[in-house]
């Protein structure tokens, strides 16, 4: 493969460097998908499972998400035989089934305030404006999907990961992680582990999307049982890997690992991860650092922070302008997410699931 293959893969839509995923489609297009490459080969494919991952970000699930009715049903199209991966590509689709196109003719020519609408004009020179086309978060559906695949890979080595609601609007969990039953994140609709807090989230959510606006917050993710050895030492660092990973969401807007910023009012001596020995098994008797030390993964669980802004999409009257420059008003219609947090827990899990696995994958070629 030339460089500049490798530069426009990297550039456009294929995400990974061994495990791969490459997607496709747009928000109201016939269809959504990709292909996984680089999946090893034997591994048990539960269809279940990766059904389960899908509906987690399903949209119509609950009262704080939009009202778009999609089944979201996977169809696996090639890469695995009587049950397991082939080692070959997987490819698969899921069909859009509940498009309301209309909804979108008043902004055909107008530009969405805080949308992607301008840039991908001016990048493009056109755009699909039905719900965004590429830029809608309804592409993250492959995402779930070589997540889900990523997954089953992990969890033959003993790698879970787990993430949670842990903040909306003000209303926050302490960021200790350690202080939360993990089991309890698909208890409640917003995916907090804390159950009266996560209905006071839901409330928020409630009221802010009565008033025709939106609001964010923070998903925090945990990574259990990853291997030490895991990251590269210089450009490729786990912790710069799972941030691109992050911040390639749609809405993200910030990411911190371990302790993150919160680091820098404290001391060396306060900050340091001792070392320690556990029967015979080296590990350190805390974790500022995040599991991640030199880049590289220490064996200690691995969590970091994900920040969501408000979804753009208002249902108030909004200045803009259109493709011409001229000054306007757009009210937006249709049905949009108040809050992308609980939909957007399995998508944060899924792009975790595949920077692990890839390197995973690289680090066995690293050394004999």
């Amino acid at each position: 493969m030339t460089v500049w293959k490798q530069i426009t893969r990297h550039m456009r839509n294929t995400f990974g460097n061994i495990f791969t995923l490459t997607t496709f489609g747009e928000s109201h297009g016939e269809a959504v998908g990709g292909v996984v490459d680089g999946l090893p080969a034997g591994i048990d494919i539960d269809i279940d499972f990766i059904q389960s991952e899908l509906d987690r970000r399903r949209p119509g699930q609950s009262i704080v998400t939009t009202s778009r009715n999609e089944a979201d049903r996977v169809e696996i199209l090639s890469g695995t035989f009587e049950g397991k991966s082939t080692g070959c590509p997987i490819g698969f689709i899921v069909r859009n089934t509940n498009q309301h196109s209309a909804d979108y003719d008043n902004m055909r020519d107008l530009f969405r305030p805080s949308h992607a609408d301008f840039t991908y004009y001016n990048k493009y020179g056109i755009r699909d404006y039905r719900g965004g086309g590429r830029s809608s978060a309804r592409i993250t559906i492959s995402r779930c999907v070589g997540g889900a695949l990523a997954k089953l890979a992990l969890k033959k080595i003993g790698v879970e990961v787990v993430a949670y609601t842990s903040q909306v609007g003000s209303i926050a969990l302490d960021n200790d992680y350690t202080r939360y039953d993990l089991t309890q994140v698909e208890s409640n609709i917003v995916r907090c582990p804390d159950t009266m807090v996560a209905k006071e989230m839901e409330d928020l959510i409630a009221s802010i999307k009565a008033k025709g606006d939106t609001i964010g917050g923070i998903i925090t993710c945990v990574i259990k049982g990853c291997p030490p050895g895991l990251g590269e030492p210089e450009f490729g660092k786990l912790h710069a890997q799972l941030g691109a990973a992050m911040l390639g969401i749609n809405a993200v807007k910030g990411f911190e690992y371990g302790e993150g910023f919160g680091c820098v009012a404290t001391k060396g001596s306060q900050q340091n991860d001792v070392f320690r020995n556990e029967e015979g098994r080296i590990t350190t008797a805390s974790n500022h650092s995040g599991g991640i030390q030199g880049g590289i993964s220490n064996g200690q669980d691995i969590y970091f922070r994900v920040a969501f802004k408000p979804v753009a999409t208002i249902l108030q009257e909004q200045e803009t302008v259109d493709l011409e420059g001229n000054h306007t008003t757009l009210k937006a219609r249709g049905r949009h997410d108040p809050c992308v947090l609980p939909r957007a827990v399995p998508i944060v899990e899924a792009m975790a699931a595949m920077v692990i696995l890839d390197n995973w994958l690289a680090s066995k070629t690293v050394k004999l």
